[in-house]
């Protein structure tokens, strides 16, 4: 017996996809240590928090006491959604599948070390570090990324030539290059990886964010706004300093 299906009127189909996810990184299993200091959080940008998809990363915390309904309940209270949760032993697995939750398992953070790049001319510098970052997986974006647009870079760089607007997203497993004005949201090392960061031309961003610590505009410094920035991780701190 065949069976027939009807392309035009498939239900649904499954793609592929790189969405950007909140991480929390629990450090301590203490629900009262954890609501106090996410309600200290949420009072200083209360529009971030809202309705925002979060997976609980438990590597740190993973134990038979680990209360992860009473965690899920705190997130909720305060307007976040847990999705999922990564890391931890079976238990956790089998929590995270009880409770409705989907469950990944813990990611090593991926670190690089940068090979000395020779003296060259510029003529010949360009086109060489062009194929570099393609054949590493990266992505070079020539043109303005609007509003609502999303470009992202899954295994390299992120190279932009160009303007990232308000209300845009780039993302990267590596570091981020705008060269343009940077309005948008800019998230380096979005798979852990700290050896990143985020480099531009003229500092107006949104949101700036390396390996899950980020800042928001408001957190800025206003001297650096409109400069010529780096923003990189050091000792889980966020530094942004003018170039």
């Amino acid at each position: 017996m065949s069976l027939n299906v009807d392309r035009e009127n498939t239900a649904f189909t499954f793609k592929g996809g790189m969405l950007p996810m909140t991480v929390m990184e629990l450090s301590s299993a203490n629900p009262e240590e954890v609501e106090a200091q996410l309600s200290g959080k949420v009072s200083q940008s209360p529009a971030f928090f809202q309705h925002t998809p979060v997976v609980l990363s438990v590597e740190k915390v993973d134990g038979p006491n680990l209360a992860l309904e009473r965690l899920c309940a705190i997130c909720r209270s305060h307007k976040l959604l847990p999705v999922a949760v990564r890391g931890g032993g079976e238990s956790a697995k089998q929590s995270a599948w009880a409770l409705g939750l989907g469950w990944f398992p813990p990611v090593e953070a991926r670190t690089h070390t940068l090979a000395p790049v020779p003296d060259a001319e510029p003529a010949v510098a360009e086109p060489v570090a062009a194929e570099t970052l393609v054949a590493h997986g990266g992505r070079v974006y020539r043109g303005t990324v609007r509003s609502g647009q999303q470009i992202s870079a899954p295994e390299g760089d992120l190279v932009v030539v160009g303007a990232v607007n308000a209300g845009a997203e780039i993302l990267a497993a590596g570091s981020i290059h705008v060269y343009g004005p940077l309005r948008g949201r800019a998230l380096a090392g979005i798979h852990g990886d700290t050896d990143v960061g985020v480099f531009c031309h003229e500092l107006h961003a949104e949101l700036l964010s390396v390996s899950g610590n980020y800042k928001r505009l408001e957190d800025i410094d206003p001297v650096l706004l409109g400069k010529a920035i780096q923003v990189y991780l050091e000792k889980d701190h966020l530094h942004i300093e003018a170039l």
